[in-house]
């Protein structure tokens, strides 16, 4: 006796409500274990694996590529007999097994080399399918999806181009939207408000430079201006505690832990890694979650635990150069600290005389029905002492 058993989409984190479709590992009609990944899925913070819940045949794909589904939405349709075995799996199971081998390629036929390209540039898998496979057995190898890529980037190419012009049209990628979508709903949910300061990061950019080799040494990973600014935000959260929290309808929710974001430029937009409990983690600890994060964010390895309970994020834009940013605050939190580039500057002391520092800006930006502009100032000039002292 067999029975319907609905997939739906499981909670991914706290302030997440919804997901889209990146790709199904699986077609209708296939035979799925309990716990077998059946589709990956793609938030604002990261890409997430939908395992089955049941073995079974995969009767029904409710949800496809590119579709946004909300939390506790259908996703599939499994249909499973009692004793874990479909009847359509009972009854052919043996006649199945030599057809197995004429069928189309499934992702385990696929290296994880080629499925984390494929997945970088959009690719699904009924497209990796269609493509020759050079490798043993007909397996797609990474030079036969590259050189898929490089054909396919250039007729797109050449038919989007119009009289008036070469004209290029983009698809946005499941990550970029889910960005886009989470922007859009905090930008115009929270009346945002900016301060900027100054900060003499000369000290840092010292010690920096005197601890390198021995600190990459000793720990095997670098000493960071980042490591340093986030440790002076959990400082400086202890004075200013509204400044890490949330609001929920009328309530102001206060976290008394510091689980800092730091914003990880990839390939297809920005990844947010958490480092949690900042407010009890030494100088080298941050520096540890620093690099150990920011790789895994560059390299698709980040999982929802590392990018779920954030209460406050910093983005460090001064990395690519640029001065002076403001950024937009990440729902559901109330508070995005962003860090500017470092400049040599000739400053005057209080005893007239004068000396070359390093300079960088830091901008707050704040949700303006929770934190009001002194509060917001007091949090920066603490923010201020914390990293130049």
């Amino acid at each position: 006796m067999t029975q319907d058993i609905k997939i739906t989409l499981p909670k991914l984190g706290e302030s997440i409500l919804s997901a889209t479709v990146v790709q199904w590992f699986k077609k209708e009609g296939d035979h799925v274990e309990e716990d077998e990944p059946l589709l990956e899925v793609t938030t604002d913070k990261v890409n997430s694996e939908i395992p089955s819940t049941s073995s079974g045949i995969l009767k029904e794909i409710v949800a496809h590529p590119d579709q946004e589904i909300e939390v506790g939405a259908t996703l599939a349709v499994i249909s499973s007999s009692k004793d874990g075995k479909s009847s359509q799996q009972a009854v052919s199971e043996e006649t199945e097994k030599p057809a197995n081998k004429s069928t189309s390629r499934d992702s385990s036929f696929l290296s994880p080399a080629v499925l984390r390209l494929a997945r970088e540039k959009g690719i699904s898998l009924g497209e990796l399918e269609k493509i020759n496979g050079t490798g043993g057995g007909g397996r797609v190898s990474k030079k036969d999806l590259e050189s898929y890529l490089s054909q396919k980037g250039s007729l797109a190419k050449s038919s989007k181009s119009s009289d008036l012009g070469n004209v290029e049209k983009v698809k946005m990628s499941t990550m970029r939207k889910a960005i886009a979508d989470n922007m859009v709903k905090s930008f115009y949910e929270a009346p945002h408000a900016s301060l900027i300061t100054e900060v003499d990061v000369t000290k840092i950019v010292d010690e920096i430079k005197g601890r390198k080799e021995a600190f990459l040494k000793e720990h095997g990973f670098k000493l960071t201006i980042t490591t340093f600014i986030a440790k002076a935000i959990a400082e400086a959260v202890k004075e200013f505690p509204l400044i890490n929290s949330s609001l929920d309808s009328d309530t102001i929710v206060v976290k008394r832990f510091v689980n800092l974001g730091i914003a990880v430029s990839v390939d297809q937009g920005i990844m947010v890694p958490v480092i949690k409990n900042c407010q009890s983690r030494s100088l080298e600890e941050i520096a540890e979650g620093v690099a150990r994060l920011s790789q895994k964010a560059r390299s698709q390895e980040l999982t929802v635990q590392d990018t779920k309970e954030g209460t406050i994020t910093m983005t460090n834009f001064g990395m690519s150069g640029a001065l002076i940013g403001i950024p937009i605050i990440r729902f559901p939190e109330v508070a995005i600290i962003g860090i500017g580039a470092i400049t040599k500057r000739v400053v005057a002391f209080d005893d007239d005389s004068f000396g070359v520092r390093s300079i960088m800006h830091v901008s707050l930006t704040f949700d303006h029905r929770v934190i009001d502009g002194m509060y917001g100032c007091g949090f920066l000039s603490a923010l201020k002492k914390h990293v130049e002292n």
